[in-house]
């Protein structure tokens, strides 16, 4: 080999090395560029992370807190809603005794009605055998009395009559015209 060709080749190639660590520089310097934009969006992203990691947990403990709340105040509607309903229960219970009550009363009322309508249809019937019995009585001892004043009777109605007659002869009028 020549020695310009040597020479020409290592002057290409040392040309061609600072080319390479030009490029290299260069690279490097862009991914020295790059890592640092990638290590300030990282941070960013950290921070981000921890904002939302932060604000993750405060939702967190105002949602456990809301449901704390949330379970307290069911739990005193519950016992509220249980306290009523034992009230509630226990005044249902007051008045099925009182309808119990009202309702043997008035059983009880209805039967000494009935009772005492049965006495009363009883007396009334013995009342009205009574009367009958006084009335047949009074009758018959009005038609004894009647029969025994009858004779009495006919001739004092038999003068009448003929008193009467004669009156009418006298006045000149005919008794059977009448």
């Amino acid at each position: 080999m020549p020695p310009k060709t040597k020479e020409k080749r290592m002057k290409a190639e040392a040309q061609k090395k600072k080319k390479n660590a030009a490029l290299w520089k260069g690279e490097a310097r862009r991914a020295k560029a790059s890592e640092d934009q990638l290590k300030q969006r990282l941070q960013g992203l950290e921070a981000e992370l921890e904002g939302a990691r932060s604000e993750g947990k405060a939702i967190y403990a105002e949602m456990s807190r809301q449901c704390q709340a949330l379970q307290e105040e069911m739990e005193t509607r519950s016992r509220q809603l249980e306290q009523e309903m034992r009230g509630l229960r226990e005044q249902l219970e007051t008045c099925q005794r009182k309808a119990e009550v009202a309702q043997r009363e008035a059983e009880q009322a209805l039967r000494e009605w009935d009772r005492t309508l049965a006495q009363l249809r009883t007396q009334v019937a013995d009342m009205e055998a009574k009367y009958e019995e006084i009335l047949h009585g009074s009758l018959d001892w009005l038609l004894v009395k009647l029969r025994a004043i009858k004779p009495q009777w006919k001739a004092a109605v038999l003068r009448l009559h003929t008193r009467h007659k004669e009156q009418l002869h006298q006045f000149g009028l005919n008794p059977l015209d009448l």
